[in-house]
């Protein structure tokens, strides 16, 4: 595979929708996803020499992107830099193609689609709004994120039988929602 190069200059018209989304998905607040994503075009201007042309401007974007995300619920949690987080940038496999499996490529998509994901995206961040905010954390976490039981239970500071609990009762709250205001 060639050696990928970097285009600053085309970084906000071609990523910042894709990082956009990718980061209100985690964070569930537009300001905050905003600045993050802000954040990363910086951190990604300052580390232009340290990139290696062995991934795509995208995926190095979003390895950038999500430890600022990391960073930001490292600081506001409570018993911040105590967590355990593990994620993994790359597998002795596919390096690199982890990113395409898990994240949809907004590239592929008609407007119809794009229509139709931002109401439903907007339908699933209301009724996130009306979980407490401790149910929508975690369910953002567990559901959203995929981050494993013990991440998500040392980050909050709760057993594992509370977070099924929450789960559960976030679950039910969110499909109610969903059924009142999308379906």
């Amino acid at each position: 595979m060639p050696k990928q190069e970097l285009n600053p200059n085309t970084w906000i018209d071609r990523y910042s929708d894709y990082l956009f989304n990718y980061t209100i998905s985690r964070v569930n607040d537009r300001e905050i996803a905003k600045d993050l994503v802000q954040d990363t075009f910086f951190a990604a201007l300052k580390s232009m020499k340290n990139f290696k042309g062995d991934a795509s401007e995208r995926t190095w974007l979003i390895a950038i992107l999500k430890r600022k995300i990391i960073d930001y619920y490292r600081k506001i949690n409570s018993k911040k830099g105590q967590a355990e987080v593990r994620i993994s940038y790359n597998s002795d496999e596919n390096e690199g193609d982890w990113l395409e499996e898990r994240v949809a490529d907004p590239f592929d998509k008609t407007a119809e689609d794009a229509l139709e994901n931002d109401e439903l995206g907007d339908a699933i961040f209301n009724c996130l709004d009306k979980l407490p905010e401790k149910q929508a954390t975690v369910f953002r976490m567990k559901t959203i994120e995929g981050l494993e039981t013990e991440t998500i239970c040392n980050e909050l500071n709760i057993t594992a039988s509370n977070l099924w609990v929450i789960v559960h009762r976030a679950r039910s709250a969110m499909a109610d929602c969903m059924e009142k205001n999308w379906f």
